[in-house]
């Protein structure tokens, strides 16, 4: 008699677009089955087209490492109404207030990646960014135009046009 062992539903589908911390957004490609080790272990194929990288996740990992569906609508929302705040810097120093920007970016976590692009936009008339915070910003304005251009299913140009508005009311408030 031989036994079936019923998998339980997957989070994600091939086609699906996601979020993964450390690298953006993704999408699935495929469910594969690999033999690591002796053992066949179920994989996401995870492609990143802006990295022209390509990510195999275990399916029993996949949301213990953060990996995530992309932000609903109200969450975008949250995020550009984030962009429009006032800034908040802390008074420490750039070294660690660049590794808290580097954690929140890496978090995943798209109202804390927009906090980010908050505090260190810089507008006209405000002097120079170090070479440090501008790529931090570009990262973190980078992550969050990917994730609302898949979201708004627009192209990563029009999707920062579309932070840049957010921020300039910032500065017009």
């Amino acid at each position: 008699m031989t036994s079936t062992t019923i998998s339980p539903p997957r989070l994600f589908q091939p086609g699906d677009h996601i979020v993964y911390p450390a690298h953006g957004v993704g999408r699935v490609i495929a469910v594969e089955t690999q033999t690591v080790a002796g053992l066949a272990l179920e994989v996401f194929v995870i492609a990143f087209d802006q990295d022209k990288m390509t990510l195999r996740v275990p399916t029993a990992r996949a949301r213990t490492c953060g990996m995530r569906p992309l932000a609903s609508s109200q969450v975008v929302e949250g995020a550009l109404k984030t962009l429009t705040g006032r800034a908040r810097i802390k008074r420490t120093m750039w070294s660690r207030r660049a590794q808290e920007y580097e954690a929140k970016i890496n978090s995943g976590d798209l109202i804390s990646i927009a906090e980010v692009v908050r505090d260190l936009h810089r507008g006209g008339d405000q002097p120079e960014q170090s070479y440090s915070e501008r790529q931090l910003y570009e990262s973190a304005l980078d992550r969050m135009a990917r994730e609302l251009a898949a979201v708004e299913n627009i192209d990563r140009d029009s999707a920062i046009q579309k932070l840049a508005q957010s921020l300039s009311t910032k500065r017009a408030a």
